[in-house]
């Protein structure tokens, strides 16, 4: 699994949070979001990508995260390119034992 820190936005507000993180999860082969924890660390206002196959692109992640008032573009070139590359490694190996 990987695992990278961005900035996740709030549309509406502008509320950001530098320490969203997104990734790609092997076992799940989706990738994931995840920003705007609460005070204690515990629940996640944006959570996406626990399900298998959820988002199989970024451009899917992206419009589920827009669909529900969130964004996280711009997204600089040295981070894609390092998602990117996880998802790509991670598809050219054996699928996980179950």
């Amino acid at each position: 699994m990987s695992r990278y820190t961005i900035t996740v936005t709030k549309i509406s507000s502008r509320h950001s949070d530098p320490d969203a993180v997104i990734g790609y999860d092997r076992p799940l082969q989706t990738f994931f979001l995840q920003a705007f924890p609460d005070e204690f660390g515990d629940d996640l206002a944006l959570w996406l990508g626990t399900e298998f196959r959820a988002f199989e692109t970024l451009c899917a992640l992206r419009a589920a995260a827009l669909s529900k008032g969130y964004d996280f573009m711009p997204i600089s070139s040295g981070r894609l390119w390092l998602l990117l590359d996880d998802f790509s490694r991670e598809a050219l190996r054996s699928p996980p034992d179950g």
